[in-house]
């Protein structure tokens, strides 16, 4: 199930929350995403397990593909696919796992090409060699959130 909650900003502007089970809970004080108008803000994903395990051991393509499939899951539920994202940002641990990853980028992303980083880095979170966020833009109203909490009074 999909959820979203509406935080309400100093412009009156409403952010949602966007959260969903077919990516990892996240483990520190942000969300999975959220969106803003027309924007959808993705936080960075690493290949770890929806479950909250973490494999680093995987091959960088594999650790690729799960990072990546989380970033769409996410953009899914705020109701937007890979035609819509703008902007992509990669972390890749050795600029050696580039062809790797510009393999499965495509794969995954086929006729669309966002705007995209690929910032080479000596080490990510539990050991993984990839992490990706990304920032999509969609309609008004194609949140498919099931479940919205406005803020309180």
């Amino acid at each position: 199930m999909t959820m979203a909650k509406e935080m309400a900003t100093t412009t009156g502007d409403i952010v949602t929350a966007i959260a969903t089970p077919d990516a990892p809970t996240p483990a520190g004080h942000y969300v999975q995403a959220t969106a803003w108008r027309d924007l959808v803000f993705v936080s960075g994903q690493l290949p770890g397990g929806v479950d909250g395990t973490h494999n680093p051991a995987l091959p960088f393509a594999q650790q690729a593909r799960r990072a990546l499939d989380h970033v769409l899951a996410i953009l899914r539920a705020a109701g937007c696919g890979p035609q819509d994202v703008v902007k992509v940002t990669a972390y890749i641990v050795g600029v050696a796992h580039w062809p790797a990853f510009n393999a499965v980028y495509a794969e995954a992303f086929g006729a669309s090409r966002p705007a995209r980083a690929v910032v080479p880095v000596p080490e990510l979170h539990h050991g993984h060699l990839i992490e990706i966020d990304a920032i999509a833009a969609r309609p008004a109203g194609r949140l498919s959130a099931t479940i919205t909490e406005r803020p309180g009074p």
